[in-house]
């Protein structure tokens, strides 16, 4: 195997992407190293979710080959997608929290979920995650009693819990005013940065000409490089 494809995190060649049974891109190719920050655009209906369903097993890949971590998208059985997550963090622009526990039991539940079970190993990684987005504090706190953006920060920490090579990101600044979308994009740059890719859905043009990365265009049924 080259050094280039061992620090490819996800690659796909000849895509066709399905929402539904209807096809929203096609002969998409695309392929991120480990440590690269990548802005995905398009315009409402241009089909980002889509692919970010598609690259995290929401969706399953019918045409083309593609692979995220090491697993085959095309090939993936069901029992298989929890192990690809495992491996992949995501961030949703609603923080999708559960309410009714506690920061620190938020990401007990994941870990729970995902294999945890040595409750020191737990304790462990809760505080290195918690003190990476900054919220060492905020451990014991409900997440309604939190901001919006250190609600994002606990779910940035959420999705770090199992060291994931990528980061999928689906709008995570939609919800937040400018500056605490600045504090989030510096996080997830200082992420990238430590090795884990980072794939960020976005419209926030503002933000993305403040902090230029690689960008893909979802338009008139395609990805584009720009």
């Amino acid at each position: 195997m080259s050094e280039n494809a061992k620090n490819t995190v996800i690659q796909l060649a000849d895509a066709k992407i399905y929402q539904d049974k209807s096809p929203v891109l096609e002969n998409v190719n695309i392929e991120i190293e480990k440590g690269q920050f990548v802005y995905l655009v398009g315009k409402t209906g241009s089909g980002k979710s889509s692919l970010m369903k598609t690259l995290y097993a929401e969706l399953p890949l019918k045409e083309g080959t593609g692979t995220v971590a090491g697993f085959d998208l095309h090939k993936l059985k069901k029992k298989e997608i929890p192990f690809l997550r495992r491996t992949t963090g995501i961030i949703f622009q609603d923080f999708q929290l559960l309410m009714d526990r506690s920061v620190r039991d938020n990401l007990i539940f994941v870990m729970k979920a995902t294999g945890w079970t040595n409750r020191n190993d737990m304790k462990n990684r809760i505080d290195e995650v918690l003190e990476k987005v900054n919220l060492t504090d905020k451990r014991s706190e409900m997440p309604h009693r939190l901001s919006g953006g250190e609600q994002q920060r606990v779910a940035i920490a959420r999705a770090m819990i199992n060291e994931p090579a990528i980061i999928l990101a689906d709008e995570p600044t939609g919800n937040l005013d400018p500056e605490t979308s600045e504090n989030i994009i510096h996080l997830l740059s200082d992420i990238s940065m430590s090795g884990t890719a980072v794939l960020m859905a976005t419209h926030d043009a503002a933000l993305m000409e403040k902090f230029k990365s690689k960008t893909l265009v979802c338009k008139n049924g395609k990805v584009e490089l720009n």
